[in-house]
């Protein structure tokens, strides 16, 4: 049987229910999407030809707010995967108690065989085809795997077009010239960090020192590798999609960014004093104090969990873990700082940035980082508080935070009609 992620968010949705003691009527609604919106669009290709596209937004939940989430452009997504999205979505922006509910998009495409006039063409036919069903009141895209500020300036325009003046707001993750925020780019990367340095603290140690392995070096890798590295601890191991690279004296980072910097480089041509190349899942099971894995979901799974040396594994991708393989982590007593905590980063500065725009006014890197420490720092200690409290997993204590503030929410509010 095939992997479905949306599996293990029912999963983490129960286990939190039964330990808060809700009965299903309390929280069944969460269980399932509000709204899930498949679209097929043509898009015409340099060459005159034109190609038929699939794509999704589901909107998982907007009990708390508008609902918030990404794109991604990838070959192999799928609805189950989009759902599981939203709803990790939903969880993070209530863990860590900003206005939002979740949502997620997608295209089934591999961006790299289109031009970038085919993939300008291809985001704005998509926009039209969502366009009822988002807005800065509504459900408020961002990037994601794939997707960068560029695009995010295509929707936008797109939905302005439509409206017949600018709405800056109907996305984050922008160019700051139209809208954007400074710290975003670096947000979600940031908060890996974050997670690290505080989880370390409440066992009374610091990063200095570290060694650290980072599974995947895109946006959110990157600048955790960086931003940990500037701590200091010790960055041992990196990777990406197309290998991974080793050195227990420790890499070079900056060394490792301008290599990667051409295009038509990638880290299998790497050849550092020292680097040894290894695969991706060795990378997953060295012996070290931090492990990131940063990349894409379904990475740490019941076949290579009890392999994890690891001390500490801070989620900077969503949904690495699968729930089989969370059960072996925490009989094997690694910490883990999961998902919906950890990358939340990303989703707190997009927050500041729809604040700025529907406000029309602009903060300050040192506003934007110093508001990003202390909401991070603040969910981190709920969630330690409550896993000390009831001796359960981090996760399970993550999920218990946000799933009390849904249930609650939905309480107030009430069934409609």
């Amino acid at each position: 049987m095939s992997y479905n992620p949306y599996n293990d968010v029912l999963t983490a949705i129960e286990n939190a229910a039964k330990i808060l003691g809700y009965n299903e009527n309390d929280y069944a609604n969460i269980k399932f999407p509000e709204r899930e919106l498949k679209v097929t669009f043509p898009v015409r290709m340099d060459d005159g030809s034109v190609n038929i596209f699939e794509g999704y937004r589901v909107q998982h939940s907007s009990s708390r707010g508008p609902c918030k989430g990404g794109i991604r452009y990838h070959k192999d997504v799928d609805i189950d995967e989009v759902k599981a999205l939203a709803a990790w979505m939903t969880f993070k922006c209530a863990v860590v108690g900003i206005p939002y509910g979740g949502a997620k998009g997608a295209i089934k495409v591999d961006p790299s065989k289109l031009s970038k006039a085919e993939l300008e063409r291809l985001t704005r036919r998509f926009t039209a085809m969502i366009l009822p069903i988002i807005g800065p009141e509504r459900d408020i895209p961002a990037p994601d795997v794939n997707t960068n500020g560029e695009v995010m300036g295509w929707i936008m325009d797109t939905y302005s077009m439509m409206k017949g003046y600018a709405v800056p707001g109907v996305v984050t993750g922008k160019p700051i010239d139209i809208g954007g925020s400074v710290g975003r780019v670096e947000a979600t990367g940031r908060g890996v960090m974050i997670n690290a340095r505080e989880f370390l603290k409440k066992r009374g140690e610091t990063l200095v020192g570290k060694t650290c392995a980072v599974q995947g070096l895109g946006n959110v890798g990157g600048v955790a590798a960086y931003l940990l590295e500037q701590e200091g601890a010790k960055i041992v191991a990196v990777s990406n999609s197309s290998g991974a690279l080793y050195n227990p004296t420790g890499l070079d980072i900056k060394d490792i960014f301008n290599h990667l910097a051409s295009k038509s480089k990638s880290l299998q041509d790497y050849d550092g004093l020292g680097v040894k190349h290894i695969s991706n899942d060795d990378l997953l099971t060295l012996e070290v104090d931090i492990l990131a894995p940063c990349g894409l979901q379904n990475q740490i799974t019941a076949d290579n969990a009890g392999k994890i040396n690891a001390k500490l594994i801070v989620e900077g991708a969503n949904g690495p873990t699968t729930a089989e393989a969370d059960k072996i982590l925490a009989r094997n007593g690694i910490l883990l700082s999961p998902d919906i905590l950890a990358n939340a980063g990303g989703v707190i500065v997009s927050y500041f940035e729809w604040v700025q725009n529907i406000q029309e006014l602009t903060w300050d890197e040192q506003n934007v980082n110093g508001e990003l420490n202390r909401i991070m720092t603040q969910a981190i200690d709920a969630v330690y508080a409550m896993a000390q409290e009831k001796k359960i997993t981090f996760r399970a204590a993550a999920y218990c935070i946000a799933l009390s503030r849904l249930v609650k929410a939905k309480h107030i509010r009430g069934i409609f009609p």
